[in-house]
């Protein structure tokens, strides 16, 4: 008679890493003894340093992806690994290792699909003001633009299911790749938690690869293709109704004048007017099929999340 033995759910930490080798070890130690049954990877993605012989000399099983930008990285962990749980963190030792039990209880407890760390610093040097502000008007406007959001948007600290990570199509390449993972998270109104959690300046010798301007204006143009993609007809609708509202206001000095005189004495501007309200109406009618078929690919991308089970102990 074969016994059955129970075992817990499979937990992996993924680490997407570039040039970390001043901090790597610290991070992979630090998880390895905050969840000693979990199998750390490391991606490495093109390092110039010795991070990739630093990871693997602190345990961690160590991959390369070699498109470079982390959103890259990320589509490649999700695809490789497979776990029940999946803990994603930075490997510049900002992010509380010791926080990630918890995290994951939340989750078990709770059977979420994903569960955010938001960031708290613990020091002026963790969180500088730029990244702070600008995560602010990112995070308010994702809300206004999609009617909720989360604390921390451009965390990379999260805890996820293993129907979240393998329902999830990658198609970032750089640092807007936790846009898109809060859109999907919002978009498939799937069960989320927040928990607060600390975070630390880097070690010395470990230097930020985000540049708050370019990767800004990354991630706000992200945040405007994911509207246009998943509310076309908002989108779309909007600027058609801009461009009615223009052909109106060019079109009431024409018909003043008409009414006066009977005639149309600038025709160029008459043609313009007919112009954008053809194409106004034109914007209109795209937005409304595809909107239709944006319907149609949500309702796919939902029950492929529903042919795998809820995350439980």
């Amino acid at each position: 008679m074969m016994v059955q033995i129970e075992t817990g759910p499979t937990i992996a930490v993924l680490l997407p890493c570039y040039n970390e080798a001043a901090a790597i070890a610290q991070t992979v130690a630090a998880f390895r003894a905050a969840l000693p049954e979990a199998t750390v990877y490391v991606y490495d993605n093109n390092s110039r340093d010795d991070t990739v012989a630093v990871a693997r000399a602190a345990g961690a099983v160590v991959r390369t992806e070699r498109i470079q930008g982390k959103g890259a990285v990320v589509r490649r962990m999700f695809a490789d690994i497979d776990a029940d749980i999946y803990v994603m963190a930075d490997g510049d030792a900002t992010y509380d290792a010791s926080a990630a039990p918890a995290l994951v209880a939340r989750m078990l407890d709770e059977q979420l699909d994903m569960v955010v760390g938001c960031r708290i610093g613990e020091a002026a040097a963790a969180y500088r003001r730029g990244h702070r502000l600008g995560n602010a008007m990112l995070t308010g406007m994702l809300t206004r633009l999609f009617g909720r959001s989360f604390t921390d948007i451009l965390t990379g600290y999260r805890v996820f299911s293993r129907r979240f990570v393998k329902s999830f199509p990658v198609l970032s390449v750089g640092f807007e790749i936790e846009t898109e993972i809060s859109v999907h998270a919002l978009e498939l109104k799937m069960p989320v938690g927040e928990i607060d959690t600390p975070y630390f300046a880097r070690p010395e010798g470990s230097v930020s690869k985000l540049s708050t301007y370019r990767d800004g204006w990354r991630i706000l143009g992200t945040i405007a293709t994911l509207y246009r993609i998943e509310r076309p007809l908002w989108f779309f609708g909007g600027v058609g109704g801009l461009l009615a509202l223009l052909a109106v206001v060019l079109a009431v000095p024409l018909v003043i004048t008409y009414m006066h005189t009977g005639l149309v004495p600038r025709v160029p501007t008459a043609i313009l007017t007919t112009g954008l309200m053809i194409l106004a109406a034109l914007c209109f009618f795209a937005g409304l099929i595809l909107d239709t078929v944006v319907r149609g690919r949500r309702e796919v991308r939902r029950l492929s999340y529903l042919q795998l089970p809820a995350p439980r102990r």
